[in-house]
């Protein structure tokens, strides 16, 4: 019964918080300064997110050509720079990791 009463919170506090900004869009603008700030927020949450899943993905920092998570990232960052197509960043950069983890054994 606790289980219960546990989801049916947690799906109140998710839904209403939800609502409540899904039903103000559009009334509420934001100062032209904000929305250029709001812009920056997925990125920096990105790579707030990928940055240790390359420079430390076995919980030391391992800047080595033996990594292949960081050459992995490097290469998909030069595939972004040269073709600014997000779907073949990401298909070249897990083929260069797998071709380097499971196939050249790094």
């Amino acid at each position: 019964m606790n289980e219960v009463v546990l989801i049916l919170g947690m799906f109140l506090v998710t839904f209403s918080v939800r609502y409540v900004l899904f039903a103000m869009a559009g009334r509420v603008r934001f100062p032209p300064w904000l929305s250029t700030g709001l812009g920056f927020v997925p990125p920096v949450v990105l790579t707030a997110i990928i940055v240790p899943a390359v420079l430390i993905p076995q919980g030391e920092l391992w800047l080595s050509w033996r990594n292949p998570w960081l050459l992995a990232g490097l290469f998909a960052a030069l595939v972004a720079l040269v073709r600014k197509d997000l779907l073949t960043t990401i298909v070249a950069g897990m083929l260069c990791f797998m071709v380097l983890r499971f196939g050249l054994g790094f």
